[in-house]
């Protein structure tokens, strides 16, 4: 009872955008992973079963235990990796890949080695991480006035508008004006449409090391590195303390049960969670896990409807995707920039980190997520090395003269303000995400 008391219109939107943005981004890579493994409609439809049914419930339940918003996904880079190295193997050996990630992914969680590696990632560093996954739906959402510009001018006036007058609507409003204009222009693709239920079809797994190697360690590199990686720095941003490998464990156990019909690898959100953890969700950040728990609903009736349901969500143009998208995200986007430049001694490791996420630059087949927390933690740990060395120049003898090399150094630290040499040294300036976001969840 107490979830319909908290529910609200602009949290439903919420959960629906997370939806229509996450289906109608990535789907079409999932269509050719499952196709590369010689997939017939039948399995293409049950994979959509799978992972509608691992995605909602994963979502839904974890959000009405906690109280906060829990967002699970698939692995879209996972489902890219898929598509291309997934030739020449038969559904039976993909399943057996799917299956072995799965364990890695459960394992991973239960050991809580992930989470200690995040906990050592300063908050600086994650905003900008965030922020720069983020920002590239941003940079859509205006570049897709360049095809459609009399819909986003639309939508961007419609949102302006609305957050000045009524802001918790924002999204709501503009979303309905959008439809609303599309459709009145005949530009929804109502044939992509056909009403049909789903139905799981079971592959027996196929184990082999080729596929092993292969398959199952690059999808679980990139679903750790790729998906995982953004999605705590999303629940961390959003200021919500979360039991991390649980939630990673339970993704990787939806996996293994789900594997069979189609489930090749569920993780943590960062992008529509992102949507449902801001401030346009709800303004209560305690009332927010609505959101994330109409968007498992609706991923639930996904899962039923298989089919159907994703040719209604593909029904909309990609420009009224990627705009309300981009515009659901700006406050997540400011924020998180805000946080990655608020601490002078990490702000340029931050920048660095952002700059090198929102490159889209893949590495070894790993998404640029992951490479720009690595040039953020280069650039920090080669900071901290310098003021290690600076603070470490020995104090000469009394009645011996320094050398130039030491007065130089001591002449260095005394033009340094006194509360920037504090921030040197204190050990808040490295602090982790626990310590930064323990307690309540920020608005």
């Amino acid at each position: 009872m107490r979830f319909f008391k908290d529910l609200s219109l602009s949290a439903f939107t919420a959960g629906f955008v997370a939806v229509l943005v996450g289906f109608t981004s990535s789907v079409a890579i999932v269509f050719q992973a499952a196709q590369a493994f010689g997939a017939t409609p039948e399995v293409l439809s049950s994979w959509m079963w799978a992972l509608g049914l691992g995605m909602g419930l994963a979502s839904a339940l974890p959000s009405l235990w906690l109280s906060k918003p829990v967002m699970i996904a698939w692995s879209t880079p996972g489902a890219a990796v898929l598509a291309v190295a997934g030739a020449g193997y038969g559904m039976g050996e993909a399943v057996g890949a799917f299956i072995v990630c799965a364990a890695l992914m459960t394992l991973a969680g239960a050991t809580g080695w992930f989470e200690r590696v995040m906990n050592r990632i300063p908050m600086e560093i994650a905003s900008a991480l965030l922020a720069g996954v983020l920002a590239r739906f941003g940079l859509q959402a205006f570049q897709a006035a360049q095809t459609a510009l009399p819909l986003v001018l639309l939508m961007l006036a419609s949102y302006l508008l609305a957050r000045r007058f009524l802001p918790r609507y924002a999204v709501p409003l503009t979303l309905l004006g959008a439809i609303a204009f599309v459709a009145a222009r005949g530009q929804l693709a109502w044939s992509a449409v056909h009403f049909e239920l789903a139905r799981p079809v079971f592959t027996m797994p196929v184990f082999t090391w080729q596929a092993a190697v292969s398959l199952a360690l690059p999808l679980f590199v990139v679903t750790m590195a790729s998906q995982n990686l953004p999605g705590v720095a999303a629940i961390r941003a959003a200021g919500y303390d979360m039991p991390v490998s649980r939630l990673i464990t339970i993704s990787g156990l939806f996996t293994l049960v789900l594997a069979p019909f189609g489930a090749f690898a569920l993780n943590l959100s960062a992008i529509t969670a992102a949507i449902c953890m801001g401030r346009e969700a709800h303004d209560d950040p305690a009332r927010r896990y609505t959101a994330a728990v109409s968007c498992g609903a609706i991923y639930v009736v996904i899962g039923l409807f298989g089919a159907a349901v994703t040719g209604l969500l593909t029904a909309f143009p990609k420009e009224l995707v990627a705009a309300i998208a981009g515009l659901a995200l700006l406050g997540t986007i400011g924020g998180g920039l805000a946080g990655a430049v608020r601490d002078e001694p990490h702000r340029e490791a931050a920048l660095i980190t952002f700059l090198v996420t929102l490159s889209g630059v893949t590495l070894a087949g790993i998404g640029s997520a992951f490479w720009g927390v690595v040039a953020g933690a280069i650039a920090l740990g080669v900071q901290r090395l310098g003021r290690r060395n600076r603070m470490a120049v020995p104090a000469a003898p009394d009645g011996e003269a320094r050398s130039v090399t030491q007065s130089a150094a001591a002449a260095a630290e005394s033009e340094v303000p006194a509360a920037a040499a504090a921030s040197f040294s204190s050990p808040s300036s490295s602090s982790s995400f626990v310590s930064q976001t323990s307690g309540k969840p920020l608005p």
